[in-house]
Protein backbone atom coordinates (compact mmCIF):
# COMPACT_ATOMS: atom_id res chain seq x y z
CA UNK A 1 0.00 0.00 0.00
CA UNK A 2 2.72 2.55 0.78
CA UNK A 3 4.34 1.87 -2.57
CA UNK A 4 1.06 2.25 -4.43
CA UNK A 5 0.39 5.48 -2.63
CA UNK A 6 3.71 6.96 -3.72
CA UNK A 7 3.06 6.10 -7.36
CA UNK A 8 -0.27 7.81 -7.25
CA UNK A 9 1.24 10.96 -5.83
CA UNK A 10 4.01 10.80 -8.42
CA UNK A 11 1.55 10.75 -11.38
CA UNK A 12 -0.41 13.59 -9.83
CA UNK A 13 2.79 15.59 -9.31
CA UNK A 14 3.89 15.43 -13.02
CA UNK A 15 0.49 16.24 -14.55
CA UNK A 16 0.52 19.86 -13.22
CA UNK A 17 3.55 21.13 -15.18
CA UNK A 18 2.06 19.86 -18.49
CA UNK A 19 -1.06 21.97 -17.99
CA UNK A 20 1.01 24.94 -17.02
CA UNK A 21 3.13 24.56 -20.18
CA UNK A 22 0.03 24.41 -22.38
CA UNK A 23 -1.40 27.50 -20.69
CA UNK A 24 1.86 29.35 -21.12
CA UNK A 25 1.92 28.57 -24.84
CA UNK A 26 -1.62 29.90 -25.23
CA UNK A 27 -0.69 33.18 -23.55
CA UNK A 28 2.26 33.68 -25.88
CA UNK A 29 0.03 33.30 -28.93
CA UNK A 30 -2.37 35.93 -27.67
CA UNK A 31 0.45 38.41 -27.18
CA UNK A 32 2.18 37.86 -30.51
CA UNK A 33 -0.78 37.68 -32.90
CA UNK A 34 -1.76 41.41 -32.81
CA UNK A 35 1.83 42.46 -33.58
CA UNK A 36 1.50 41.06 -37.10
CA UNK A 37 -1.64 43.17 -37.83
CA UNK A 38 -0.32 46.70 -37.19
CA UNK A 39 -0.85 49.03 -40.17
CA UNK A 40 2.18 50.21 -42.09
CA UNK A 41 2.63 53.96 -41.74
CA UNK A 42 2.82 55.81 -45.05
CA UNK A 43 5.79 58.12 -45.44
CA UNK A 44 5.91 61.57 -47.06
CA UNK A 45 2.18 61.84 -46.44
CA UNK A 46 0.59 65.20 -47.27
CA UNK A 47 -2.70 66.85 -48.11
CA UNK A 48 -2.98 69.68 -50.61
CA UNK A 49 -6.18 71.72 -50.76
CA UNK A 50 -6.80 73.26 -54.17
CA UNK A 51 -8.58 76.31 -52.78
CA UNK A 52 -7.74 76.72 -49.09
CA UNK A 53 -10.16 79.55 -48.35
CA UNK A 54 -12.77 78.89 -45.67
CA UNK A 55 -16.16 77.69 -46.98
CA UNK A 56 -14.87 77.50 -50.55
CA UNK A 57 -15.63 74.46 -52.69
CA UNK A 58 -12.10 73.17 -53.16
CA UNK A 59 -10.92 72.26 -56.63
CA UNK A 60 -9.24 69.22 -55.14
CA UNK A 61 -8.21 67.57 -51.88
CA UNK A 62 -5.04 65.74 -52.92
CA UNK A 63 -3.67 63.16 -50.48
CA UNK A 64 -0.21 61.85 -51.36
CA UNK A 65 1.93 59.22 -49.71
CA UNK A 66 4.79 56.76 -50.17
CA UNK A 67 5.95 53.50 -48.57
CA UNK A 68 2.70 51.96 -49.80
CA UNK A 69 2.27 48.26 -49.16
CA UNK A 70 2.18 46.22 -52.35
CA UNK A 71 -0.71 44.02 -51.28
CA UNK A 72 -4.32 43.92 -52.41
CA UNK A 73 -6.69 46.44 -50.88
CA UNK A 74 -10.46 46.58 -51.16
CA UNK A 75 -11.32 49.69 -49.17
CA UNK A 76 -9.79 53.13 -48.66
CA UNK A 77 -11.18 55.26 -45.87
CA UNK A 78 -10.71 58.99 -45.44
CA UNK A 79 -11.91 60.64 -42.23
CA UNK A 80 -11.83 64.41 -41.69
CA UNK A 81 -11.86 65.54 -38.07
CA UNK A 82 -11.15 68.51 -35.85
CA UNK A 83 -8.77 66.54 -33.63
CA UNK A 84 -6.08 63.97 -34.51
CA UNK A 85 -8.10 60.97 -33.33
CA UNK A 86 -11.60 62.44 -33.06
CA UNK A 87 -14.74 61.93 -35.09
CA UNK A 88 -16.20 65.45 -35.09
CA UNK A 89 -16.32 66.87 -38.59
CA UNK A 90 -14.68 70.31 -38.89
CA UNK A 91 -17.32 73.04 -38.59
CA UNK A 92 -18.83 73.99 -41.93
CA UNK A 93 -17.17 71.16 -43.85
CA UNK A 94 -19.32 69.16 -46.27
CA UNK A 95 -18.11 66.00 -48.00
CA UNK A 96 -21.47 64.57 -49.08
CA UNK A 97 -21.01 65.97 -52.60
CA UNK A 98 -17.45 64.70 -52.98
CA UNK A 99 -16.28 62.87 -56.09
CA UNK A 100 -13.15 60.88 -56.90
CA UNK A 101 -10.96 62.55 -59.51
CA UNK A 102 -10.24 59.42 -61.53
CA UNK A 103 -7.90 61.27 -63.89
CA UNK A 104 -5.43 62.49 -61.28
CA UNK A 105 -5.75 59.72 -58.69
CA UNK A 106 -3.30 56.81 -58.92
CA UNK A 107 -3.37 55.17 -55.50
CA UNK A 108 -5.22 52.29 -57.11
CA UNK A 109 -4.39 51.06 -60.64
CA UNK A 110 -7.96 51.49 -61.93
CA UNK A 111 -9.66 54.42 -60.16
CA UNK A 112 -12.79 54.12 -62.31
CA UNK A 113 -13.37 50.63 -60.92
CA UNK A 114 -13.85 51.93 -57.39
CA UNK A 115 -17.14 53.05 -55.81
CA UNK A 116 -17.40 56.06 -53.53
CA UNK A 117 -19.66 56.08 -50.47
CA UNK A 118 -20.04 59.64 -49.15
CA UNK A 119 -23.22 59.25 -47.11
CA UNK A 120 -21.62 60.12 -43.77
CA UNK A 121 -20.39 63.69 -43.71
CA UNK A 122 -16.67 63.79 -43.01
CA UNK A 123 -16.09 60.17 -44.03
CA UNK A 124 -15.33 58.93 -47.53
CA UNK A 125 -15.22 55.20 -48.34
CA UNK A 126 -13.78 53.91 -51.60
CA UNK A 127 -14.42 50.23 -52.25
CA UNK A 128 -13.62 47.60 -54.83
CA UNK A 129 -14.94 44.09 -54.16
CA UNK A 130 -12.24 42.42 -56.27
CA UNK A 131 -9.40 44.39 -54.76
CA UNK A 132 -6.37 45.96 -56.41
CA UNK A 133 -2.70 46.16 -55.54
CA UNK A 134 -1.10 49.63 -55.78
CA UNK A 135 1.21 49.89 -58.77
CA UNK A 136 4.07 51.44 -56.85
CA UNK A 137 5.22 52.05 -53.30
CA UNK A 138 5.81 55.75 -53.90
CA UNK A 139 4.04 58.78 -55.27
CA UNK A 140 0.50 57.46 -54.73
CA UNK A 141 -2.29 60.02 -54.81
CA UNK A 142 -5.99 60.24 -54.02
CA UNK A 143 -7.76 63.35 -55.33
CA UNK A 144 -11.24 64.27 -54.14
CA UNK A 145 -13.29 67.11 -55.59
CA UNK A 146 -16.56 68.76 -54.60
CA UNK A 147 -15.66 69.16 -50.92
CA UNK A 148 -16.79 72.31 -49.13
CA UNK A 149 -14.03 73.58 -46.86
CA UNK A 150 -14.50 74.14 -43.14
CA UNK A 151 -15.61 77.66 -42.28
CA UNK A 152 -12.77 78.75 -39.99
CA UNK A 153 -9.37 79.96 -41.11
CA UNK A 154 -6.04 79.48 -39.32
CA UNK A 155 -7.23 76.37 -37.48
CA UNK A 156 -5.63 72.94 -37.70
CA UNK A 157 -7.79 70.16 -39.08
CA UNK A 158 -6.92 66.51 -39.63
CA UNK A 159 -7.33 63.80 -42.23
CA UNK A 160 -6.84 60.12 -41.41
CA UNK A 161 -6.35 57.74 -44.33
CA UNK A 162 -6.47 53.95 -43.94
CA UNK A 163 -6.52 51.12 -46.47
CA UNK A 164 -8.01 47.68 -45.84
CA UNK A 165 -8.13 44.27 -47.48
CA UNK A 166 -11.87 44.03 -46.91
CA UNK A 167 -14.74 46.05 -48.32
CA UNK A 168 -16.21 47.29 -45.03
CA UNK A 169 -13.03 49.09 -43.91
CA UNK A 170 -12.97 47.13 -40.68
CA UNK A 171 -10.35 45.21 -38.69
CA UNK A 172 -6.72 46.26 -38.96
CA UNK A 173 -5.68 48.53 -41.83
CA UNK A 174 -3.01 47.63 -44.36
CA UNK A 175 -1.59 51.18 -44.53
CA UNK A 176 -2.39 54.32 -42.61
CA UNK A 177 -1.50 57.97 -42.40
CA UNK A 178 -2.63 61.07 -40.54
CA UNK A 179 -2.06 64.54 -41.96
CA UNK A 180 -2.85 68.09 -40.88
CA UNK A 181 -4.19 70.97 -42.96
CA UNK A 182 -4.95 74.63 -42.29
CA UNK A 183 -7.21 76.97 -44.24
CA UNK A 184 -6.27 80.58 -44.92
CA UNK A 185 -8.20 83.60 -46.04
CA UNK A 186 -7.19 84.89 -49.44
CA UNK A 187 -5.18 88.11 -49.52
CA UNK A 188 -6.81 90.85 -51.55
CA UNK A 189 -4.37 92.32 -54.06
CA UNK A 190 -5.10 95.73 -55.54
CA UNK A 191 -3.34 97.94 -58.05
CA UNK A 192 -4.20 100.85 -60.28
CA UNK A 193 -3.35 101.28 -63.94
CA UNK A 194 -3.82 104.74 -65.38
CA UNK A 195 -5.59 105.26 -68.66
CA UNK A 196 -3.15 105.89 -71.48
CA UNK A 197 -3.62 107.53 -74.87
CA UNK A 198 -1.18 108.95 -77.34
CA UNK A 199 -2.07 110.47 -80.70
CA UNK A 200 0.08 112.26 -83.22
CA UNK A 201 -0.31 113.65 -86.74
CA UNK A 202 2.81 113.07 -88.84
CA UNK A 203 4.15 114.35 -92.13
CA UNK A 204 4.22 112.29 -95.32
CA UNK A 205 6.60 113.08 -98.15
CA UNK A 206 5.66 113.58 -101.81
CA UNK A 207 5.55 110.50 -104.04
CA UNK A 208 4.09 108.22 -101.33
CA UNK A 209 1.22 105.78 -101.77
CA UNK A 210 -1.96 107.05 -100.23
CA UNK A 211 -4.61 104.30 -100.46
CA UNK A 212 -4.12 103.95 -104.21
CA UNK A 213 -3.19 107.54 -105.00
CA UNK A 214 0.29 109.09 -104.99
CA UNK A 215 1.02 112.21 -102.97
CA UNK A 216 1.99 115.19 -105.15
CA UNK A 217 3.32 117.35 -102.30
CA UNK A 218 4.75 116.80 -98.82
CA UNK A 219 2.70 117.50 -95.72
CA UNK A 220 3.75 118.54 -92.22
CA UNK A 221 2.20 117.62 -88.90
CA UNK A 222 0.08 120.78 -89.02
CA UNK A 223 -0.35 121.61 -92.73
CA UNK A 224 -1.86 120.09 -95.86
CA UNK A 225 -0.23 122.31 -98.52
CA UNK A 226 -1.62 121.49 -101.97
CA UNK A 227 0.21 124.41 -103.55
CA UNK A 228 -1.03 125.74 -106.88
CA UNK A 229 -3.64 123.48 -108.39
CA UNK A 230 -4.76 123.59 -112.03
CA UNK A 231 -7.48 121.85 -113.95
CA UNK A 232 -4.82 119.75 -115.67
CA UNK A 233 -4.02 117.60 -112.62
CA UNK A 234 -5.47 116.91 -109.21
CA UNK A 235 -3.31 117.46 -106.10
CA UNK A 236 -2.87 114.84 -103.34
CA UNK A 237 -1.39 115.37 -99.86
CA UNK A 238 -1.24 112.68 -97.13
CA UNK A 239 -0.77 112.59 -93.36
CA UNK A 240 -0.09 109.69 -91.02
CA UNK A 241 -2.12 109.34 -87.83
CA UNK A 242 -0.44 107.29 -85.07
CA UNK A 243 -2.31 106.30 -81.92
CA UNK A 244 -1.83 104.04 -78.90
CA UNK A 245 -4.04 103.29 -75.91
CA UNK A 246 -4.65 100.74 -73.19
CA UNK A 247 -8.40 101.24 -73.45
CA UNK A 248 -10.25 97.94 -73.33
CA UNK A 249 -12.22 98.66 -76.49
CA UNK A 250 -9.53 100.49 -78.41
CA UNK A 251 -10.23 103.80 -80.09
CA UNK A 252 -11.85 105.54 -83.04
CA UNK A 253 -10.21 108.36 -85.02
CA UNK A 254 -12.50 110.89 -86.66
CA UNK A 255 -11.93 113.65 -89.22
CA UNK A 256 -13.91 116.82 -89.97
CA UNK A 257 -13.24 120.34 -91.14
CA UNK A 258 -14.38 123.75 -90.03
CA UNK A 259 -16.00 124.32 -93.39
CA UNK A 260 -15.42 123.91 -97.11
CA UNK A 261 -12.14 125.40 -98.35
CA UNK A 262 -12.93 129.11 -98.81
CA UNK A 263 -11.13 132.05 -100.46
CA UNK A 264 -10.99 135.63 -99.26
CA UNK A 265 -14.31 136.60 -100.84
CA UNK A 266 -16.20 133.59 -99.52
CA UNK A 267 -16.10 131.35 -102.57
CA UNK A 268 -15.67 127.62 -101.80
CA UNK A 269 -14.41 124.38 -103.27
CA UNK A 270 -17.18 121.81 -103.65
CA UNK A 271 -16.97 118.56 -101.70
CA UNK A 272 -16.46 115.15 -103.23
CA UNK A 273 -19.82 113.47 -103.88
CA UNK A 274 -18.97 110.29 -101.98
CA UNK A 275 -19.79 109.98 -98.29
CA UNK A 276 -18.11 108.28 -95.37
CA UNK A 277 -20.75 105.56 -95.49
CA UNK A 278 -20.40 105.12 -99.26
CA UNK A 279 -17.14 106.47 -100.69
CA UNK A 280 -16.69 106.57 -104.49
CA UNK A 281 -13.94 107.17 -107.03
CA UNK A 282 -12.56 110.70 -107.15
CA UNK A 283 -13.50 112.79 -110.20
CA UNK A 284 -10.98 113.10 -113.02
CA UNK A 285 -8.82 116.19 -113.40
CA UNK A 286 -10.76 119.24 -114.51
CA UNK A 287 -13.60 118.68 -112.04
CA UNK A 288 -13.90 120.72 -108.88
CA UNK A 289 -13.92 118.55 -105.75
CA UNK A 290 -12.27 118.07 -102.40
CA UNK A 291 -12.30 114.78 -100.46
CA UNK A 292 -10.40 112.34 -98.29
CA UNK A 293 -9.61 108.63 -98.07
CA UNK A 294 -8.18 106.26 -95.44
CA UNK A 295 -6.21 103.04 -95.70
CA UNK A 296 -8.02 101.49 -92.69
CA UNK A 297 -9.84 98.47 -94.11
CA UNK A 298 -11.54 97.54 -90.82
CA UNK A 299 -13.61 100.48 -89.66
CA UNK A 300 -15.89 99.96 -86.70
CA UNK A 301 -19.12 101.28 -88.20
CA UNK A 302 -20.98 100.66 -91.42
CA UNK A 303 -19.25 98.48 -94.00
CA UNK A 304 -15.83 97.82 -92.43
CA UNK A 305 -13.77 97.75 -95.64
CA UNK A 306 -15.61 100.41 -97.58
CA UNK A 307 -12.52 102.55 -98.20
CA UNK A 308 -10.90 100.26 -100.74
CA UNK A 309 -8.07 101.88 -102.73
CA UNK A 310 -9.05 105.06 -104.56
CA UNK A 311 -12.42 105.41 -102.86
CA UNK A 312 -13.01 108.92 -101.54
CA UNK A 313 -15.55 110.83 -99.50
CA UNK A 314 -16.28 114.51 -98.94
CA UNK A 315 -15.39 115.99 -95.55
CA UNK A 316 -18.13 117.66 -93.53
CA UNK A 317 -18.28 119.63 -90.29
CA UNK A 318 -19.37 116.42 -88.50
CA UNK A 319 -16.95 113.78 -87.29
CA UNK A 320 -16.48 110.94 -89.78
CA UNK A 321 -14.68 107.69 -88.88
CA UNK A 322 -11.31 107.28 -90.57
CA UNK A 323 -9.57 104.70 -88.31
CA UNK A 324 -10.62 102.14 -85.70
CA UNK A 325 -9.11 99.65 -83.26
CA UNK A 326 -11.34 97.24 -81.33
CA UNK A 327 -8.85 96.68 -78.48
CA UNK A 328 -5.98 98.50 -76.86
CA UNK A 329 -2.85 98.73 -79.01
CA UNK A 330 0.72 99.76 -78.33
CA UNK A 331 0.93 101.77 -81.58
CA UNK A 332 -0.88 101.79 -84.91
CA UNK A 333 -0.48 104.15 -87.86
CA UNK A 334 -3.07 104.96 -90.52
CA UNK A 335 -2.60 107.08 -93.64
CA UNK A 336 -5.20 109.67 -94.51
CA UNK A 337 -5.21 111.14 -98.02
CA UNK A 338 -6.58 114.51 -99.10
CA UNK A 339 -7.26 115.25 -102.77
CA UNK A 340 -8.47 118.38 -104.55
CA UNK A 341 -9.37 119.12 -108.13
CA UNK A 342 -10.40 122.36 -109.80
CA UNK A 343 -12.25 123.13 -113.00
CA UNK A 344 -11.76 125.83 -115.58
CA UNK A 345 -14.42 127.88 -113.83
CA UNK A 346 -13.18 127.52 -110.26
CA UNK A 347 -12.73 131.07 -108.94
CA UNK A 348 -9.16 132.22 -108.25
CA UNK A 349 -7.79 132.88 -104.80
CA UNK A 350 -6.17 131.20 -101.85
CA UNK A 351 -8.52 128.67 -100.29
CA UNK A 352 -8.17 127.39 -96.79
CA UNK A 353 -9.92 125.47 -94.01
CA UNK A 354 -8.87 123.57 -90.90
CA UNK A 355 -8.97 119.79 -90.83
CA UNK A 356 -9.53 118.41 -87.32
CA UNK A 357 -8.63 114.88 -86.24
CA UNK A 358 -10.04 113.46 -83.02
CA UNK A 359 -8.94 110.23 -81.35
CA UNK A 360 -11.49 108.85 -78.90
CA UNK A 361 -10.55 105.84 -76.71
CA UNK A 362 -13.30 103.50 -75.57
CA UNK A 363 -12.72 102.17 -72.02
Amino acid sequence: MPVSSRRSRSRHHFSIPRRLWAAAGFVVLIILAPLTLHAAALSNASLTVGDPRPSAVATGYTFAGSSVSLSAIKCIKEVFADTPSGTNVPGGMTTTSAALDTTNSNYMPTPTAWSLNRTTNGTLLLTNATGETPASTSGRKLVMTGITNPSTADTRYYLRVNTYNNTDCSSSPVDSAAVTFILTNGSTLTLNVDDTLSFTVNAVAAGQNCNGASSTAASTATTIPFGTVTSAANAVVCQDLTAATNATNGYTIYARYTGAPTNSIGQTIASQAGTNAAPIAFPAAGNEAYGYTTNDATLGTGTPGRFVPNQWAGLTTNNAEVAYESTGVSSTTYRIGHQVGVSLTTRPGTYSTTVIYTCTPVY
